[in-house]
């Protein structure tokens, strides 16, 4: 029962914000709360790059390497504009030709395990690496649920990115086949009913592992009553996560 209210608790308050119709538009959510890690190392130790990449084909992945390199351009980012200089597109040579290739892209920021900031794009718009630098900057600034970040803030906190791989419709007859095609720990979900959508990351899953909860709580996300996935009529996708984090 505590643990309920816990959930409900953090997920309520993110039920008044109301998702824009359009995928391509800014996405925030509470996927960043809910996968939110407490055992961070300290900020500006090494980083300590993990990938959830289950599901994912090996031309979609990066290296180790080359999410090493984008939390660092995040965290570069944010610490320029918290320095009021330019975050305008830089020139950079000799990258890795994955960093043009159009991906979708999450930032999130976390402060003493708490969620901080979390915003991104399920549709690609931008080069994977400006997306990255984008997202940082609307991660930290640009959350409606946050004030801007500060720079007292800024030295505790932690970030996150996740890559996405491009959205696949889900085919499903009722709700017991939409419970069986889906993967947990595996897919992240978009539905979508009218102007109404929602999507969580695949790491929500770690807090909500049960596929029923998982889409009831999709549902309350896109302010619609929580059995709507068990009434059919909801048009579903799934994409898959590589997450790196400090």
């Amino acid at each position: 029962m505590a643990a309920d209210m816990r959930l409900h608790t953090w997920i309520l308050p993110i039920l008044l914000l109301i998702q824009s119709a359009l995928l391509p538009a800014l996405v925030t959510g509470e996927e960043g709360l809910l996968s939110a890690r407490r055992d961070h190392p300290s900020a500006g130790s090494e980083l300590t790059v993990t990938a959830k990449e289950d599901g994912m084909n090996d031309t979609d992945k990066l290296t180790e390497e080359q999410g090493n390199y984008l939390l660092a351009e995040a965290r570069t980012t944010i610490q320029q504009a918290l320095s009021g200089k330019s975050t305008q597109e830089k020139e950079v040579k000799d990258l890795p030709p994955v960093f043009d290739q159009k991906r979708g892209t999450f930032v999130t920021l976390t402060l003493n395990g708490n969620l901080r900031g979390c915003i991104g794009h399920i549709i690609p718009q931008e080069s994977l690496i400006e997306g990255i630098r984008v997202n940082a900057i609307n991660a930290a600034f640009k959350d409606p649920r946050f004030r801007p970040l500060s720079k007292d803030e800024w030295k505790r906190v932690k970030i996150e990115i996740s890559i996405l791989t491009d959205p696949k419709p889900l085919d499903y007859a009722d709700a017991n086949d939409l419970l069986q095609k889906l993967r947990p720990g595996v897919d992240g979900v978009i539905i979508k009913k009218g102007y109404r959508q929602a999507t969580f990351l695949p790491q929500v899953w770690d807090q909500l592992p049960r596929k029923e909860e998982f889409l009831t709580h999709l549902c309350y996300k896109a302010g619609l009553d929580g059995d709507q996935w068990k009434r059919g009529g909801l048009e579903v996708s799934t994409y898959q996560v590589q997450a790196f984090e400090e």
